[in-house]
């Protein structure tokens, strides 16, 4: 039955590249500790791993480490992702999943602990994450050109790129509507760049509010010394 089971289950993940977390397979992969180390190693041998994360509504695979070079080359071949995606293209998703999943990740953390204040049975701690649309929030694809559009190459440039991540899956797209995609939460390891562009747009924040007030503080001794001299006046 297990053998079956799992057949079948690497057959889908690799044939429709991602599956619901609530997916009865999926749901055994991430809770029957003896079938998760079966799968993990079948899909080892073929250079691949399970990729998921609590906070995800899909689970999917992906190469391991070790496979990326062998698999997309390296230096000129490889570029700077293997998705095929140009540098502008990047940018977008990067910009795209900080707007959607850090918001995402922040309500879900928040009514974690939340609940964990008002819980007074002892496996509350064990209740799956809030996931979909009561913690995930689109954007407008209008507003989002508005803001970074010129940046990112012009409205065709824009409209291309746009249209790769929704062909990979990292967004659906509606009546110029943008949400989270089966793939923004899993493919983008959250660790590595929440601290980056949290602390990055922080400081730039921080450090221009700083300038701000220095300039304030130059410019104040000033006006309370003509406005001394309009009352003198």
């Amino acid at each position: 039955m297990m053998e079956q089971s799992l057949t079948v289950l690497v057959s889908r993940l690799l044939a429709h590249r991602v599956i619901p977390r609530s997916d009865a397979l999926a749901r055994r992969a991430l809770l029957d500790d003896a079938f998760r180390a079966e799968l993990d190693q079948r899909l080892a041998a073929v250079g691949l791993r399970l990729v998921e994360n609590p906070y995800a509504e899909h689970i999917a695979v992906a190469l391991l480490p070790a496979m990326t070079e062998p698999v997309f080359g390296s230096g000129e071949a490889w570029l700077n992702n293997n998705l095929g995606l140009p540098r502008d293209g990047v940018a977008l998703l990067v910009i795209v999943w900080a707007l959607i999943i850090l918001p995402k990740r922040e309500r879900q953390i928040s009514r974690v602990e939340a609940g964990r204040e008002g819980q007074h049975d002892m496996f509350g701690a064990q209740k799956p994450l809030e996931t979909g649309g009561t913690v995930s929030v689109g954007i407008s694809e209008d507003a989002l050109y508005a803001d970074f559009g010129k940046q990112l190459g012009g409205r065709t440039r824009f409209a291309a790129n746009l249209g790769r991540l929704v062909n990979l899956g990292f967004l659906n797209r509606r009546n110029k509507w943008l949400e989270e995609g089966p793939m923004l939460d899993l493919m983008i390891d959250y660790a590595q760049l929440a601290p980056r562009i949290i602390e990055g747009a922080l400081a730039d924040v921080l450090g221009r509010r700083q300038a701000l007030l220095q300039e304030a503080a130059a410019i104040a001794p000033a006006v309370e010394t003509d406005n001394s001299q309009v009352e003198n006046a």
